[in-house]
């Protein structure tokens, strides 16, 4: 790995892998041109680390926590040789055109991280509805910290940019499209943890509350977004997203009720 040596600034890839060796090759192919690949692994039993070493990849190891990567990413992170990381899922490509601009946006000194669109896809569709789909993905390692809650974001002390939406060619493409019986699988895991990532608000949701955002995430998604574009994967996909946010919110107000039935 780490091809290319024209660029100014250096940049470490972390990929993060738990039996992650479906795509990993893909995403391992399309990271050549960064100066370090390290892999954080979590004791995969699959090819996964036989991919990674047969890559050239530097290869660090966390305990196995679950289905929240979380934990794993800050420390990762850290272990990176250069200042500038670029966080990559194990089923992310990243286009040619995304690593030369992140080479040259490195480069600028009033800049300490940026935030990356990305391509999903259901049903075998582009889904307009999800696009950008902003991730902060690519930051200074000395100025970020990234929350140990699932679906948590880095935080970055410094400036912060958009890369242009307009520019689909910058924006990380996600193969994975695990189909709708794996969604729903997930659902139940899911929403327990967003569950515990949202009691700490304490924001009360009465029953016309839970049904008023559920369905607002539908119109947002299929009208707002574009969702109607993408034919019948788009109207499943903002109906999936509207019934996860309902199980999300009515989790959320059985654990209210329980709570007061205890005291």
């Amino acid at each position: 790995m780490g091809e290319t040596s024209s660029y100014k600034t250096k940049i470490t890839a972390v990929v993060h892998t738990y039996n992650a060796a479906r795509y990993l090759e893909q995403t391992l192919e399309s990271l050549r041109p960064f100066d370090e690949v390290l892999v954080c692994d979590m004791y995969s039993t699959d090819e996964t680390i036989a991919i990674a070493e047969r890559f050239g990849c530097r290869i660090i190891y966390h305990e196995y926590t679950g289905g929240v990567p979380e934990p794993a990413r800050n420390w990762a992170l850290h272990q990176a040789r250069n200042e500038w990381v670029l966080a990559v899922d194990a089923d992310e490509v990243v286009p040619s055109p995304l690593c030369d601009y992140l080479h040259r946006l490195a480069a600028q000194e009033d800049v300490d991280g940026a935030y990356i669109a990305r391509k999903n896809y259901f049903m075998g569709r582009f889904m307009h509805a999800s696009y950008p789909d902003y991730i902060l993905r690519f930051f200074r390692q000395s100025k970020t910290y990234w929350p140990t809650t699932i679906h948590s974001l880095p935080t970055v002390d410094g400036r912060v940019v958009y890369l242009p939406r307009r520019r689909k060619d910058l924006a990380f493409i996600h193969l994975n499209d695990p189909g709708l019986r794996a969604h729903i699988e997930k659902m139940n895991l899911y929403t327990d943890n967003e569950v515990e990532r949202r009691a700490a608000k304490r924001k009360n949701y009465s029953l016309f509350l839970t049904t008023l955002s559920a369905c607002s995430r539908f119109f947002k998604l299929y009208i707002l977004q574009g969702g109607f574009l993408d034919g019948r994967p788009g109207f499943t996909g903002a109906v999936y997203s509207c019934i996860y946010k309902f199980i999300t919110l009515t989790k959320l107000w059985e654990r209210d009720i329980r709570s007061r039935e205890e005291r």
